[in-house]
């Protein structure tokens, strides 16, 4: 007889997560707003190519973070966006972990780096590569969203009182609007898609993971379709979406799992809706 193996359960108090919302927003205050529309041209370098830039604020804002993890959950396996790319075999020793923490130090760096307002801080735990908890902060104003696999997903903000978010209503085809990564995936894929973008009302991308799923968690867009698997863009928005009452699952129809390192991220508003996409879709996976 085949075992049934229990799902993940968050491993986070409320007090721990509120501990890590405030090392965020420290992080924020302290090592990445100083250096907004501040940095030098020495400040920002390059990493996988000409649109993928680190500054100064990743690194430190980063540093930062993880020391203040490590202090909460000193057993804890932590991984960064830069570290990361340093040391790509941290990616696989943190799916591999009992618990993980996984951190965006700032998402939507190129935004960052050229004074564009719209970045935040992603902050993702994971038990053996699933997510159990996910806070996505916007250091601008000050606010957050965030949920563990047993609760809903919430905003709440300096002095404002935490309320629930939701995923839009279900719609016709024509009236759905979504975010797609449609220029960073391969030319081969932007072919098939071309196709199919007329069919919707509107599509478009923030160049930031983190404004993103905050859009699609609050109702604002229907949809989010991805085909680049960097853990610290996904995993705390793939909660989010689903606690606040969405579908988020791999195109081909498996959970994600931050150990998946190739396919396509679809987050929906519900089941009909993320259906309705993958069969639309489908000329990525055939």
């Amino acid at each position: 007889m085949t075992q049934t193996l229990p799902l993940p359960v968050t491993p986070l108090t409320a007090a721990q997560q509120t501990s890590l919302v405030n090392l965020v927003r420290r992080a924020a205050k302290t090592e990445i707003l100083p250096r907004f529309r501040n940095l030098s041209a020495h400040q920002i370098d390059t990493k996988s190519g000409p649109q993928d830039l680190v500054t100064e604020a990743d690194i430190a804002a980063e540093a930062m973070i993880a020391r203040g993890i490590l202090q909460l959950f000193p057993n804890a396996t932590v991984i960064g966006e830069e570290a990361a790319a340093k040391d790509p075999s941290l990616r696989q020793k943190a799916a591999e972990a009992e618990l993980a923490f996984i951190i965006d130090p700032v998402d939507g760096t190129w935004n960052f780096a050229h004074g564009l307002p719209l970045f935040g801080v992603i902050l993702a735990a994971t038990r053996y590569g699933r997510p159990v908890f996910g806070l996505l902060y916007d250091p601008m104003v000050d606010d957050w969203i965030i949920a563990d696999d047993q609760s809903p997903t919430r905003i709440a903000g300096a002095g404002r009182a935490e309320r629930p978010t939701s995923v839009s209503k279900p719609g016709a085809l024509e009236t759905l609007s979504g975010i797609m990564h449609y220029y960073l995936m391969p030319k081969d894929a932007q072919a098939k898609l071309a196709p199919v973008l007329p069919s919707f009302s509107r599509m478009g991308s923030m160049r930031c993971s983190c404004h993103e799923y905050r859009t699609l968690a609050q109702g604002g867009v229907d949809f989010n379709l991805s085909g680049i698997l960097n853990p610290w863009d996904h995993a705390a928005g793939v909660l989010l979406c689903q606690q606040a009452g969405g579908v988020a699952k791999m195109l081909d129809g498996r959970d994600y799992n931050i150990a998946i390192e190739e396919g396509y991220i679809l987050c929906a508003a519900d089941q009909g809706t993320w259906d309705t996409l993958k069969t639309l879709l489908s000329p990525l996976y055939e």
